[in-house]
């Protein structure tokens, strides 16, 4: 690893690396915004979950040598309730609020009260995906006795197709890109009673669903909380999240600008072919980009969703975009480290080297703060997805 690291450094040093100046972004007094805190209600909920134990916090010294930093941390959800990636944590939040709202009950506790929820009024959850996040509502319907029906965009793999269909789902082609998706699951939705859409991106008029997929992104962040304490370090100083339509960057920033005393860093990272984010940042409003093809398919959104718009235009320090072979190196890179990540996970790996090393990069740490002592935490949000 250290011999791997030392020459993609030289090549990086070399400009392969370099990114036109519209791929990034910074806003330093973000670290000064404040916000409510966000509910911790989903923690017990997931904990009660067969099988629950918090990912690890993987300690990865020749990434920290690399970006020169006192320590990296990765936090790996390539194992996450039996699925590859964290989208469950939102997913199962978010269906078990829309049950409970559903029957006009308060959430009853664990997976048996959700069944009895659906035995007694049968539902269909309904949703739009590039990947993990329908799988996740697939899974979660079977869990509780009811049907799915998913809407994937015309790039969707087949393998990712075949994963989605083995959690007892119907899944639906369309000819279009992710926005397109999404538009028709809420459609075919509106057409048909009895079913509800599980959506993790907001719009005007579509906001609570999305605000529970929101809540349960936080257990990932009270894990890292936890995971940090143990270890003697009372907060990260920069936290790297790839980014679709910016639900779980929402999560993060969220999570740190509600406390007084934890004021990291936050950087979004995005595929340079989609990076929806950093253009409305640049514009300082909600802008649509054209999803282009990507190996960061779990990146691959046109518009971020306008429930996390207010918080990443006042609380993300910045944004940047990275290209489909800084992925596929930092998946090569974090599999040296034994963390299986898929290249949209990886994507952190490939932000935090694309803002910290380079020409440039001077500027860059100190817009950030970074220093050779600080402490990053890098979310790697899904595993390596299986080929065929």
């Amino acid at each position: 690893m250290p011999t791997r690291v030392a020459e993609r450094r030289e090549r990086r040093q070399h400009g392969r690396m370099r990114s036109p100046p519209a791929s990034w972004y910074s806003r330093p007094p973000a670290r000064a915004w404040r916000c409510n805190p966000p509910s911790e209600a989903a923690l017990a909920f997931h904990a009660g979950f067969p099988g629950y134990r918090p990912t690890r916090l993987v300690d990865a010294p020749p990434i920290a040598a690399e970006l020169g930093v006192g320590r990296v941390l990765i936090k790996d959800e390539s194992s996450r309730l039996g699925l590859p990636a964290f989208k469950v944590l939102g997913a199962s939040w978010a269906v078990a609020r829309l049950l409970a709202r559903r029957a006009g009950v308060a959430l009853p506790a664990g997976l048996d009260g959700l069944r009895a929820i659906v035995a007694g009024a049968p539902v269909m959850l309904v949703t739009a995906t590039d990947g993990n996040h329908g799988r996740a509502v697939a899974r979660m319907a079977a869990l509780v006795g009811a049907s799915s029906h998913v809407v994937v965009p015309s790039v969707t793999a087949g393998h990712t197709v075949d994963a989605i269909v083995a959690e007892g789902a119907t899944v639906e082609r369309i000819a279009g890109d992710y926005d397109q998706a999404v538009k028709h699951a809420a459609e075919w939705v509106a057409a048909r009673p009895g079913a509800e859409l599980v959506q993790d991106v907001a719009w005007p008029g579509y906001e609570q669903v999305p605000a529970w997929v929101v809540e349960g992104y936080a257990t990932l962040l009270l894990e890292i909380d936890a995971g940090l304490a143990e270890v003697g370090i009372p907060a990260p100083d920069l936290v790297v999240v790839p980014v679709g339509v910016g639900s779980l960057a929402q999560a993060v920033v969220g999570h740190y600008r509600s406390r007084a005393a934890a004021r990291p860093a936050v950087l979004a990272v995005e595929p340079d072919s989609a990076a929806c984010v950093l253009a409305s940042l640049h514009a300082g409003e909600l802008r649509t980009v054209p999803a282009g093809t990507t190996v960061m398919t779990g990146l691959s959104c046109g518009t971020p969703s306008s429930a996390a718009w207010p918080y990443l235009r006042a609380g993300l320090d910045a944004a940047i975009a990275v290209d489909d072979a800084a992925a596929t190196m930092a998946v090569d890179d974090l599999a040296a480290l034994e963390v299986r990540s898929g290249p949209s996970g990886a994507a952190a790996l490939a932000g935090a080297r694309a803002a910290l090393t380079g020409p440039g990069a001077v500027a860059r740490r100190a817009e950030l703060g970074i220093g050779r002592d600080s402490v990053l935490v890098l979310l790697n949000t899904e595993g390596r997805p299986r080929s065929g």
